[in-house]
This record gives structure tokens, C-alpha cells and sequence, in this order.
């Protein structure tokens, strides 16, 4: 029987009064939730520089930094971005409100807080948050580069092979720096100004290569999925021909596959019919013993990787 222990689910809550700290804190560990307390925003940072908890439940107006300010500084460094921050205010401004949300802000309560609304909505925003860590974990396994940034292009998150290709394009580079550099930052935000929404794509050009970003969906209000390419036909093809024992064409039709790209766009760049694409899929498939596109996709980016 596995006797390891259960982690708890962990919750920073950052208030100046005593009487409302001890309400929150009672209330969370009544509900099984691991509580951490801060009186300040200046040690709630400090706080977060050694632990980083499941979510945050902010006070708004505190004496010094408050929670606008202090939430700001979380949301900009990218060991606690991810962190979901819920505000508590007694104020009923609505500026107020749209301020939280502005700098980072998932949801607000009232105080005087109700008890069970506050437990309901801090274990959606837990699982919320949950479920993206699982499938950024999930990318990572899959060697795919993906990154995601927030409308405004400043890097949230980004998978380890995406890391890897930022850092290609700006030599030291890495994940924990505040902001992309300069020359894919304003890639990105070429990006995010396009019309034409999901599927979009713009390219970095590097010499005889590109690093392509393409637009896979905004599915967050402030956050936006971007899948990188690093193309580089030539070499790529060359590789999937002596590794999977593919034609030439096969290997073509296969590195746009492991691009993201349909069989229309494939047929464009090859200036071959959809229907001949299709043919070639099926051989690839055949080939690498594979059923899906997914699949031969997910094959062909290990062999380019290798």
C-alpha cells in the first residue's frame, strides 16, 4: 500500500487585519487547504521567492503596497505567473474590480466574504490552473514548441524544446528572463495585430532558416497559444529520408505535417494536388506504422530533434 503523502493544496493569502486573516485561514483549513499569511504586499513577494503557492487570495487596499501593485510585480515574474490571484475588496467601485482584472487578476470576492462562495471559486481557480500546468506538462513530453504570452506578447509559459529554439535565436536567453527578446517580441506582436486570428502565422528570418509562430488560439481572456516552427526544409527533409527510410517527396510531405500545416497548404507549397498529398500520407503512415496525422507528426519531430 503506498503510504507516500497526499500533497495539500496550498493558498497565500496576503491581508493587513488580523480579525479577517483568521476568518480566511480557518476557513481554508477547515476545507483541507495548507494556508501561508502575509501582511504586506512587500512580504507576500518575499514570501513567494522561497514557496510558490496554488493561488493567492489578495486583500486590495493595504497600507504601503498594496494588492494592485503587489499582484503586478507576481504576474511579472515568470516563476509566479502562472499563480491565479483572486481579489477581496469591501470597495464597490467598479474601477476597482476592472483594476484587478488589469493587472492579472482571475476573480474577486466581497468582504465581509461568505464563506462557501470563497471556498467554491478558490477551488475552480485551483483546478483551472491545474488542468494548464497538465497540459503544458503534456507538451513538454511531446518535444512540441509551444509557448504562451499574455495579448500584449510578454512570455507566460513556453515548453522546453520552445525554450531551446528561443534561445537559438537570442544566444543566453531563457524562460526565466522577464521578456522575450527583442526581435521575437516584435514577431509576436506582428502576430497578435493579424486579423485573421487562429491559424495565423508570421516568420523570424534567420539567414538560410525561419522560426515561424503560428496562432493556435486565445483560450484565455490575456492569454494566447502560439506553436513555433523552426524551418529549415533542406536539413529537415535530408533527415527524415535517412531516418524513416522515406522518398524525398514523402519526407516533404511529412516535415509539413510536424509544421502544423494542412494537406490545401501542403499542396500549395509543393505544387502538388491535395489528393496526391493524401496518397503520400497514406504511404507515411503505412511506413512508420502510425494511424494519425497527429501520430507521424509526433515521429517526425523526434527524428528531426535527434
Amino acid at each position: 500500500m503506498d503510504q507516500r503523502p497526499i500533497r495539500r493544496d496550498t493558498v497565500l493569502v496576503v491581508d493587513d487585519e488580523a480579525d479577517s486573516l483568521r476568518l480566511l485561514t480557518d476557513t481554508l483549513e477547515a476545507g483541507g487547504i495548507t494556508v501561508l499569511v502575509a501582511t504586506s504586499g512587500a512580504a507576500a513577494l518575499d514570501l513567494l521567492g522561497h514557496v510558490v503557492p496554488d493561488l493567492v487570495l489578495m486583500d486590495a487596499v493595504m497600507p504601503g503596497m498594496d494588492g494592485f501593485e503587489t499582484t503586478a510585480r507576481i504576474k511579472a515574474n515568470p516563476k509566479t505567473a502562472h499563480v491565479p490571484v483572486i481579489f477581496m475588496t469591501g470597495l464597490t467601485e467598479s474601477e476597482h474590480v476592472i483594476e484587478g482584472f488589469e493587472v492579472g487578476g482571475v476573480d474577486y470576492v466581497r468582504k465581509p466574504v461568505n464563506v462557501h462562495e470563497l471556498l467554491a471559486r478558490v477551488r475552480v481557480h485551483m483546478g483551472h490552473a491545474r488542468a494548464v500546468q497538465a497540459s503544458t506538462t503534456g507538451l513538454d513530453a511531446t518535444g512540441r514548441l509551444m509557448m504562451a504570452t499574455d495579448t500584449r506578447g510578454f512570455l507566460l509559459w513556453c515548453t522546453p524544446m520552445a525554450e531551446q529554439a528561443i534561445n537559438r535565436v537570442e544566444p543566453g536567453w531563457s524562460k526565466e528572463d522577464a521578456q522575450l527578446p527583442v526581435a521575437l517580441r516584435s514577431t509576436v506582436e506582428r502576430l497578435l495585430t493579424r486579423k485573421d486570428a487562429r491559424g495565423a502565422s508570421v516568420r523570424l528570418e534567420q539567414g538560410d532558416s525561419a522560426l515561424e509562430l503560428v496562432l493556435v488560439a486565445q483560450y484565455r481572456e490575456n492569454e494566447v497559444l502560439i506553436r513555433l516552427n523552426e524551418l529549415n526544409p533542406q536539413v529537415d527533409v535530408a533527415r527524415l529520408q535517412a531516418r524513416l527510410g522515406l522518398t524525398d517527396r514523402e519526407a516533404e510531405v511529412l516535415l509539413w505535417i510536424s509544421y502544423g500545416k494542412s494537406n490545401n497548404v501542403i499542396s500549395d507549397v509543393l505544387s502538388i494536388s491535395p489528393r496526391t498529398v493524401q496518397k503520400h500520407l497514406e504511404r507515411i503512415y503505412e511506413k512508420l506504422g502510425v494511424e494519425t496525422r497527429a501520430a507521424a507528426a509526433a515521429i517526425a519531430i523526434k527524428s528531426i530533434g535527434q
